[in-house]
């Protein structure tokens, strides 16, 4: 295949992109029950430390392997191998990539579909005057109901493969330019609204100060954990996206900017979740509950609750929509390596991604009980495995591709950080990265 024609039209359209595949479900949903239950503040800094030695450094080396191929992921592996005298099987990893955002992806549409349910009933107030028992209850009949989830499911995929099926410039990109600053001006507007309640003292005192004591191992892997799977490194979808990036642009600027905004997504959700949660003396360590149990009764003990909420759930539908996007583009960009047409490669992503996510919705009812492998069902399998097996291992193959492999010239020039800032980088990378990923896939695997 002949290098990609497309590129993204300015460099803010693709630091809006990489940051649209970065947010989302990890940074509002997931990053507030972790740093729950791993102490608050000690966890905080941990994370912040990890995105900077272990995230951002991937981050680069996935994109600038996209840039220097200027390829499908499968596709630029293969042509920089051959320029390195290297195996070809390396291109493999581009395939390896796609099947992870493939499974990903399927629990992802099943998962968003929620926020799309309990955006509606948000706004139809249906959470005023209810206990967090009723609140639950009303969440297990909703699980347990397979056409409703199958419904938000569909519904979910549709919205993000007609984006996908627009392109480059004229999909993805549009909606990002559009959506990015809104997500964000709807955390900013909830972040205000937070300062005005009585919790949003105790909630920055438990954010920002931090318990020695609370740093534990476990705490550590979390963190790191938690900074590899923030940054959607790992499943060469930043790689496709590298293809697009503009000449001149400068990559580690670009990589900064995505890391900055995508932890300011994590920090304003924090405190604005973290404010109606004390406010309302509730425990911020509730775990996954916290999201879909814990903040509606919160929220709707607040004056205008039902707005508020309203604008929570609508933010974490923006979040996860924008994300699904940009990780459902490698996947087309694999099918369009191999020479089928973007149109055909949507919807055949679209169709098989559906399928598998239907074994997630039945994973709550019919097939409940159903063990695929290692005790778990359908949907814990490609809620686990997936994020926390296949992302590591194929970050680690990044890195060590990007770091070890290519040719020194081809990996620099693409970098485009001069030979100081080469050299600072691969450094990292080789010897704090590298180490850092394994020890993500280890504990992962233990």
């Amino acid at each position: 295949m002949n290098e990609t024609l497309e590129r993204w039209s300015s460099r803010r359209a693709f630091i809006l992109a990489v940051t649209g595949a970065a947010v989302g479900l990890g940074n509002i949903w997931r990053f507030p029950y972790i740093t729950g239950e791993n102490g608050g503040a000690a966890f905080l800094l941990l994370y912040v430390a990890f995105v900077v030695l272990l995230g951002v450094p991937v981050m680069m080396a996935e994109i600038l392997i996209g840039r220097a191929g200027r390829r499908s992921p499968m596709q630029s592996l293969g042509h920089l191998a051959a320029e390195a005298g290297a195996s070809g099987h390396w291109r493999w990893l581009g395939l390896f990539g796609a099947f992870t955002v493939f499974c990903i992806l399927s629990f992802y549409s099943v998962v968003s579909g929620w926020s799309i349910e309990f955006l509606v009933d948000a706004v139809n107030g249906d959470f005023v005057g209810r206990s967090a028992a009723e609140v639950g209850a009303g969440f297990d009949a909703f699980l347990a109901d397979p056409a409703r989830m199958a419904f938000n499911h569909t519904l979910f995929l549709v919205m993000t493969m007609l984006v996908v099926a627009a392109g480059v410039s004229k999909g993805l990109e549009k909606l990002n330019n559009v959506l990015m600053p809104l997500l964000y001006l709807l955390l900013l507007v909830l972040a205000g609204h937070a300062a005005t309640t009585s919790g949003f003292g105790p909630a920055l005192s438990w954010l920002f100060t931090p318990d020695p004591s609370a740093v534990t191992p476990m705490v550590m892997v979390h963190a790191m954990g938690h900074a590899f799977f923030t940054l959607a490194v790992g499943a060469c979808a930043l790689m496709a996206y590298g293809a697009y990036m503009p000449d001149r642009q400068s990559l580690s600027r670009a990589a900064a900017s995505v890391a900055v905004l995508d932890v300011t997504v994590a920090l304003l959700a924090g405190i604005a979740i973290f404010s109606v949660v004390f406010s309302q003396g509730m425990d911020p360590g509730e775990g996954p509950g916290l999201m879909f149990v814990t903040l509606p009764v919160a929220f709707a003990e607040l004056p205008f609750g039902a707005f508020w909420l309203s604008l929570f759930f609508l933010l974490l539908l923006l979040a996860t929509w924008t994300s699904s996007i940009n990780l459902a583009e490698p996947m087309v960009a694999t099918l369009q390596g191999w020479g089928i047409g973007r149109g055909k490669a949507t919807a055949v992503v679209g169709l098989t991604v559906w399928s598998l996510g239907l074994l997630s919705v039945l994973s709550f009812s019919t097939l409940a009980d159903v063990e695929i492998l290692f005790g778990m069902n359908a949907f814990a399998l490609v809620s686990t495995i997936p994020p926390e097996i296949f992302l590591p291992v194929g970050g680690l193959l990044i890195a060590i591709f990007a770091a070890w492999v290519m040719p020194e010239s081809v990996a620099s020039r693409a970098l485009g950080a001069g030979p100081v800032g080469f050299r600072v980088w691969r450094l990292l990378v080789r010897w704090v990265s590298i180490p850092l990923t394994l020890v993500v896939l280890v504990s992962g695997l233990l």
